[in-house]
């Protein structure tokens, strides 16, 4: 069995670029790696995962095919939870931001290693209900949430984290004994991410806005069924500066100060999440362990700047603990030389099971699963099979040769992959394994062409 070696990317000698598990440092922050932490190559020149062939797991399951390393996401709970124990004082609390990959196996690892689940819709919620999360440990979010889901959140004993004045009031007519309530407020903190997925700042749909504060906390008070036990803020995703997560315990405690004058029972302050991932060998993003202690320790200061205890520190990580755990597997088809321009290899899936290039322009890298050291000699476009010309998981991809029926890997697939597939096209969504000591475990079936129409109506007057 080959270790994967070193941090460089691509040497001399042209090999297949591959990301450093250097284990004579110590166990890396899996959000800093390209692959998940067990990825080797075995004596066939093949990719393993989770100590499973992935050719083998391809012929066994079918592609596309989500490949989740168990070992590399429990690592990165493991991370984010003994860091916050080790750098903060006080209680702490960390949220799985499950709208990243809500399924029931990945919802029952997070709460197995002690987190809390962040929810963002009824079907979230019913799913980690479901994988056997109590509801103390469930905090709905989402800025346009249903008489439907906020009843189910109330029922089940969760945290709602109220976002916009239409749903204060609503819940404080539908509640008939105190409900535990947080208060989602606008920080106005930039930061250089995507715009799309930057929350922070004043121009956002989320949150309360910092200048109507007065008279949310006092709307609050009197109304004794909301039981405000804390305040949220989160600044966007995919952030690779340090600053801007340091500068928001510090706008959150201001804003407590201002709560207590309302004599509101806060406990808690959760900082959201962000922290981004490597996805291109250029990508270099804080560790899980530099986050965490940067959070935890400008907290410490604010509190005392303010001369305020401590209060019970959340956070939602959800990108940076199940993004590297992930890869999907692809077959080789067809594929176009266009003479001086490009050629152009199609893969068997495309942006209904990643639609991420296709809406942020983001940015993959891809290793031929059953050719892991042949010499990179071409450079590509990886076409997907759907019919939009957009359909492009990545350009200028450099590969060895390869053949139609070759294993593609596209690494860091775990976060918004699957939890935003589609069936466009009327394509059934791919399957996904849990891989670990060399066993394979399905955790979301093939959907087949009956379960795509499944849902079809056709009116008797039109058979």
């Amino acid at each position: 069995m080959l270790s994967i070696d070193s941090t460089a990317v691509q040497n001399q000698t042209g090999q297949q670029y591959l990301p450093s598990t250097d284990h004579t440092q110590g166990v890396r922050s899996p959000n800093q790696e390209l692959l998940p932490l067990s990825a080797k190559i075995n004596s066939h020149d093949c990719l393993e995962i989770g100590g499973c062939d992935v050719k083998t797991l391809v012929e066994q399951f079918g592609s596309p095919l989500y490949i989740l390393d168990e070992e590399t996401l429990r690592t990165a709970c493991r991370q984010y939870r003994d860091a916050f124990a080790q750098y903060y004082p006080g209680e702490s609390l960390v949220l799985y931001a499950s709208k990243a990959w809500n399924c029931l196996a990945v919802c029952a690892i997070a709460a197995s290693e002690g987190l809390g689940i962040d929810v963002v819709s009824g079907g979230e919620l019913y799913t980690a209900l479901q994988a056997g999360v109590p509801g103390n440990k469930l905090y709905l979010h989402g800025n346009n949430k249903s008489i439907a889901e906020l009843a189910l959140a109330i029922e089940n004993n969760c945290t709602i984290v109220v976002d916009n004045w239409l749903e204060l009031e609503t819940l404080a007519n539908i509640a008939d004994e105190p409900i535990r309530i947080m208060l989602r407020l606008t920080p106005g903190i930039e930061c250089h991410t995507h715009e799309y997925i930057r929350t922070g700042h004043l121009d956002s749909k989320f949150g309360f806005d910092p200048n109507t504060l007065d008279e949310v906390f006092a709307f609050v008070s009197q109304h004794p069924t909301l039981n405000c036990i804390g305040l949220h803020a989160h600044i966007g995703s995919q952030i690779f500066e340090s600053q801007p997560h340091k500068d928001l315990p510090g706008v959150l405690v201001d804003y407590l100060t201002k709560a207590y004058r309302y004599d509101l029972p806060i406990q808690e302050l959760n900082v959201g999440g962000g922290l981004g991932m490597r996805y291109t060998e250029s990508d270099d993003p804080p560790s899980i362990d530099e986050w965490v202690k940067g959070v935890c320790e400008a907290m410490v200061k604010a509190c005392e700047e303010q001369q305020l205890p401590l209060p019970r520190l959340l956070s939602e990580p959800g990108r940076s603990l199940i993004g590297p755990a992930c890869v999907t597997a692809y077959t080789l088809g067809s594929y176009k030389t266009i003479p001086e321009i490009r050629t152009y290899l199609a893969v068997d899936g495309g942006m209904s099971d990643n639609p991420r290039p296709i809406t942020y322009q983001s940015v993959y890298r891809a290793v031929v699963a059953n050719r892991m050291s042949a010499p990179l000699t071409q450079t590509v476009t990886l076409a997907g099979k759907h019919c939009e010309s957009g359909d492009i998981l990545i350009k200028n991809a450099t590969l060895p040769e390869t053949e139609p029926g070759d294993v593609l890997v596209v690494m860091g697939t775990g976060a918004y992959n699957y939890s935003m597939a589609s069936n466009y096209n009327r394509l059934p969504r791919p399957a996904a394994v849990l891989v670990n000591a060399g066993e394979a475990e399905l955790i979301l079936e093939r959907e087949t062409y009956q379960d795509v129409i499944r849902l079809d109506r056709l009116p008797k007057r039109l058979v």
